[in-house]
């Protein structure tokens, strides 16, 4: 029988060579048919920090992944014993921790997971994390729940030198609904703004996650707290005040809304020139001159209480309500730089405008209006502004 099963072979194999490879009578090759089988993919647990990790930034997920099956059970524990908060994946596939880790301190991941042959399986982790030099505060504007005009910038200050500004724009997320596009801005080492290319669109919803506690800034310093806010675009209102015919033209969602007729700053107090971006709003507000340098009691000085006020610069730019110059608005430039209207010009402008609106002042004969004066981030061309400033 096995000589038979040779000799059948052999012939097969001869008919073949013979036949140049192909089959008789239109048959098909003889062939052992194999199914190629994959391997199963070994079980593994991976936590991220690695064991005996040091220096750890709090702010950092914890993670565990499992390959080859799922994880079943995941704890990082503090050296107080305390579990930190975290989240498992549906699909046993992931952990990572809801809530971030303290400075300078101990922990231990035990993560238990199963593999596809059923073989269940533990691996542990034990790190510490980074004691800082110095936490750094953060402050920003706008605040959580306000609604800002079409040219706010969203402005976020340090209370501490920042060296790795690249750290810090990763840590704040600026997102808009719908989608805009926008850039970072540094003016100096604690202060930095995040502004669209183009002025906003009104109706978008803008939200800000500074995630910063837990985050290596640079030089030893960490981030103290997160801060978060969600704003809101309000109407386009943007007004021109033009210093050569006394006008300033306010327009409302790009259709104009009211003229009205201005007097600004007077010859060696002329309104520097530029677009403005409207800082706060206020009533029966002191005018002091003291506040720019000018002695309130000097000849050139002023103390002047006026119902209505609206901040266009920390440099004292203000446009406000001056009853005393009523004959010279719409003729002439008599102020000392700020722009003067009737009160009731000023209330009503005043009334349908938020703080982030745009001013612009042209033809004043004044000097040009520097960026970092106020709001004033339309000063800095796109293509500048998307280098990032004082990095």
């Amino acid at each position: 029988m096995g000589v038979a099963v040779l000799a059948v072979a052999g012939c097969t194999a001869a008919e073949s060579a013979q036949s140049g490879g192909t089959s008789v009578a239109g048959s098909t090759p003889s062939a052992t048919s194999t199914t190629a089988t994959k391997p199963p993919v070994p079980f593994a647990l991976a936590l991220t920090p690695a064991d005996k990790a040091a220096e750890v930034s709090p702010g950092e997920l914890v993670t565990v992944v499992a390959t080859g099956g799922k994880l079943t059970a995941v704890a990082v524990t503090g050296q107080d014993g305390r579990v930190v908060a975290g989240a498992l994946a549906a699909d046993g596939a992931n952990w990572q921790n809801t809530e971030p880790l303290g400075y300078g301190k101990t922990y231990t991941t035990t993560a238990t997971g199963q593999g596809a042959d059923g073989k269940a399986s533990t691996s542990t982790s034990t790190f510490t994390t980074a004691k800082p030099k110095r936490q750094t505060a953060l402050s920003m504007n706008p605040l959580d729940g306000q609604k800002v005009g079409v040219g706010q910038t969203f402005a976020f200050y340090f209370d501490t030198v920042i060296t790795d500004k690249a750290a810090a724009e990763k840590a704040i997320q600026v997102t808009a609904n719908p989608v805009t596009e926008g850039a970072f801005y540094w003016f100096n080492d604690k202060e930095v703004h995040w502004r669209p290319k183009e002025y906003w669109k009104s109706g978008t919803t803008v939200t800000v996650n500074a995630a910063i506690y837990g985050k290596s800034l640079g030089n030893g310093v960490f981030g103290r707290e997160d801060r978060k806010a969600t704003v809101t675009i309000g109407d386009s209102v943007v007004a021109v005040a033009d210093g050569a015919t006394h006008q300033m033209t306010v327009t409302v969602n790009g259709a104009v809304a009211r003229t009205i007729p201005v007097s600004l700053g007077k010859k060696a107090h002329e309104t520097p020139v530029g677009t403005y971006t409207v800082m706060s709003e206020h009533t029966n507000y002191v005018m002091d001159s003291s506040t720019y340098g000018v002695p309130a009691d000097s000849a050139a000085g002023y103390r002047t209480k006026v119902a209505v006020a609206t901040r266009m610069s920390n440099s004292g730019i203000f446009y406000h309500s001056a009853p005393w110059s009523v004959r010279d608005q719409g003729a002439r430039n008599v102020s000392h730089g700020c722009i003067n209207m009737s009160t009731d010009n000023a209330a009503w402008l005043q009334s349908i405008s938020n703080k982030g609106d745009v001013i612009v002042v042209q033809n004043s004969g004044g000097p040009v209006l520097e960026p970092w004066d106020g709001l004033s981030v339309w000063q800095v061309p796109w293509e500048t502004w998307k280098a990032g400033g004082k990095k």
